[in-house]
């Protein structure tokens, strides 16, 4: 029997006629839809309206589960015109489930906005969990997953992203990032030069057919994917955190016994190539330190 013949159980539509008023985030598949929940096929099927960044993509995944609702487009373009929108709809009572074109909504997706202000307004969220590449690449990674920092996409311009990896340098876990395949190969060679020699694993086309756990370090993956050639499909880069015994090394004393001899800013910029940490943070330990020796 095809999806779409597949009749509900007096079961599953008591479950649809009490379900409850609110906005409903909805975690969907990443590219297999096997992934899909029977709590968000439930969701959906019975939601008064579905909100989705591209109504065409949304619009495949319904077909293809015999869903069919009512859908607005809800995007970073249009946000501050259809929230007040999708807000009135909760508090007329209305089911609302907010979707993303994949995976789980508002991980560097639209949402945040929506899901503030219902919870401002004391409307009820309920979230529907499901697939996250950010926990799926984790995961299968095979690097330290007892804390992990997600940090979302790099800046596209050198100098920002430069100071978004220094930033990221001391944080003892293991760091997830999204990536452009478009930026890959330089993003990869940026990384290696702000972290060092640390573990990665590049993660692509996640539960798709040509999916693909690429493992080494940060400087031999940048030179893979700048001999390969720009791949395809979805990234997302999983980095160990930093050795043990670079974050146990007591950063203030080696800043004042290299001060001895090196400028604040050199003395920074060696300290933070030691230890790992943020090169602006041990910037502003220097000053403090040559100010309390005056």
């Amino acid at each position: 029997m095809e999806p779409d013949e597949a009749p509900q159980s007096r079961e599953e539509m008591k479950k649809c006629q009490i379900l409850e008023p609110g906005l409903y985030v909805v975690a969907t598949p990443i590219g297999n839809l096997s992934d899909m929940t029977f709590r968000a096929v439930e969701v959906l099927r019975v939601a008064d309206i579905i909100a989705c960044e591209d109504t065409r993509v949304t619009g495949k995944l319904l077909a293809h589960f015999a869903i069919k609702a009512r859908t607005v487009s809800y995007h970073d373009h249009n946000e501050s015109e259809k929230c007040p929108e999708l807000i009135e709809a909760l508090q007329e009572g209305k089911r609302v489930a907010l979707v993303s074109d994949a995976g789980t909504p508002l991980i560097s997706d639209p949402g945040y906005r929506l899901v503030r202000e219902a919870a401002a307004q004391g409307l009820k969220v309920f979230p529907v969990p499901g697939v996250s590449s950010v926990m799926a690449a984790l995961s299968a990674s095979g690097l330290p997953t007892d804390r992990f920092f997600f940090a979302g996409f790099l800046p596209a311009k050198a100098g920002a992203r430069a100071k978004a990896i220094e930033d990221l340098r001391g944080i003892a876990a293991t760091l997830v990032l999204f990536e452009s395949v478009h930026r890959l190969p330089e993003s990869l060679a940026a990384l290696a030069a702000g972290l060092g020699e640390r573990e990665a694993v590049i993660a692509r086309e996640i539960t798709k057919l040509h999916e693909e756990f690429r493992r080494g370090s940060l400087k031999e993956l940048a030179a893979h994917y700048d001999s390969a050639g720009e791949p395809k499909g979805e990234v997302v880069i999983v980095i160990a955190p930093p050795l043990e015994e670079a974050l146990n090394i007591d950063a203030d004393a080696l800043l004042h016994e290299v001060l001895k001899t090196m400028s604040v800013k050199d003395a920074a910029a060696h300290v933070a190539k030691e230890t790992g940490l943020s090169r602006n943070d041990l910037y502003s330990r220097a000053l403090k330190a040559v100010k309390e020796e005056k």
